[in-house]
């Protein structure tokens, strides 16, 4: 399929780094469209499901918008970034809110630590758990922008690890659905090669 021929939905859910996905996106030739309306979801040839901030709020926007029933029964390809990737499981211990339950799980807060403060931001590395078209040419061990406090454990949706104080989920998939914890839109070419990944093979 040609880059002319994709239709790219940003799901608009609030999400704060918006700006920095569409710059992201523009680099590789295509453009986000940023809608939460249920037609031009279902009719996007790839959905991008983004998120910052707290996980009830974000399913309440969702809730407004119509789509807690609709994402969970798309068909294209689904990418979940960050917050994105927690609303697609069943739960998450943040303000105790059921999620979207695509993937299997309850997202858990991170246990503080000296060192280890929460949130969990900056660069770290990810290990590769199986194949996956979304980490096609990137290599084992490298690094990406974290800033989360709360993380899915590791399942057998798990793709890719990565480890803050417990091993957790940094990128998962099931399906036509894929997910990352980090910011491929702010993580340097790797990034750029995990979005091109998602529009080209996924």
């Amino acid at each position: 399929m040609s880059t002319a021929s994709r239709e790219v939905v940003i799901v608009d859910g609030g999400g704060a780094n918006i700006a920095s996905l569409n710059l992201a996106l523009q680099r590789l030739g295509y453009t986000g469209q940023l809608s939460s309306d249920p037609a031009t979801i279902r009719a996007a040839s790839h959905v991008i499901l983004p998120g910052v901030g707290a996980a009830r709020a974000a399913m309440e926007r969702l809730q407004k918008a119509g789509l807690v029933n609709l994402i969970p029964e798309l068909k294209q390809p689904v990418l979940g970034i960050c917050l994105g990737l927690q609303l697609l499981f069943e739960s998450s211990e943040e303000d105790d809110v059921t999620c979207l339950g695509v993937l299997p799980g309850r997202v858990r807060r991170f246990a503080p630590a000296p060192e280890r403060p929460i949130p969990h931001m900056g660069w770290n590395q990810i290990t590769r758990r199986r194949d996956s078209a979304l980490l096609d040419g990137v290599p084992d061990d490298s690094y990406f922008y974290f800033v989360h406090s709360y993380a899915a454990d590791v399942s057998d949706d798990t793709i890719a690890t990565a480890d803050y104080g417990r091993p957790f989920t940094a990128v998962a998939g099931r399906d036509n659905f894929y997910a990352a914890q980090f910011h491929p839109e702010r993580s340097g070419p790797l990034g750029a090669r995990i979005l091109e990944n998602f529009l080209d093979r996924c």
